[in-house]
């Protein structure tokens, strides 16, 4: 069953920042020549912004993607990691519409359209996301072979740092037994890295 978009309330669209204003964009694509044969949905890539404001966050995303998909004219997220939610953001030369939907949407995925390209989807990393854990989930998202959905990603990140974290007395017994000559082994990655392209704008 269909379900419409939650509206809101509308929203003064401040200026938007000028490149001196505007701290470096953290994305990730995948190579353009990997897009070929995956579904449609599939992730094109991560971003990672730093905060929850798409009216901050916004501007500087569609400023880079304009030049690399052609000028992005709609996204649409899921409302549940987002607020304020706007109905349109201001980017560089033009506005940009925000659609927004409860349940259809996976709620850590950003869905982009523009005129030239068509659509794209991309892994949205929390801000609060440390940078260990947020390499990992950009290189994951860029892969050319494609990768799991967003939160498939992002449930895969949080499964990985609660199998290394290790209790107090697991790191005595650790110690002690490396002190006597064992070796711990290295934990294992369980999540597959591809090659990444991070494109910075300031």
């Amino acid at each position: 069953m269909s379900v419409s978009p939650v509206r809101a309330p509308s929203v003064a669209l401040p200026p938007p920042r000028t490149e001196a204003e505007s701290p470096s964009l953290r994305l990730a694509l995948r190579p353009a020549a990997a897009a070929g044969g995956l579904p449609v949905g599939a992730l094109d890539g991560a971003w990672w912004p730093r905060s929850d404001d798409l009216l901050r966050e916004l501007p500087s995303l569609v400023a880079a993607l304009d030049r690399e998909w052609g000028r992005i004219t709609r996204v649409a997220v899921n409302p549940t990691h987002w607020q304020p939610l706007p109905r349109e953001v201001q980017a560089t030369g033009h506005v940009v519409k925000v659609g927004w939907f409860t349940t259809e949407q996976d709620p850590h995925k950003l869905l982009l359209l523009s005129y030239r390209t068509g659509r794209w989807d991309l892994l949205v990393i929390p801000p609060h996301t440390s940078p260990e854990s947020a390499a990992r989930l950009m290189a994951a998202a860029a892969d050319p072979g494609g990768a799991a959905s967003a939160s498939a990603l992002i449930t895969a990140e949080e499964s990985y740092h609660r199998d290394t974290e290790t209790s107090p007395r697991e790191a005595g017994a650790e110690a002690a037994w490396e002190s006597e000559g064992g070796a711990a082994p290295a934990p294992p990655l369980t999540m597959p890295l591809g090659r990444v392209h991070v494109s910075e704008e300031r």
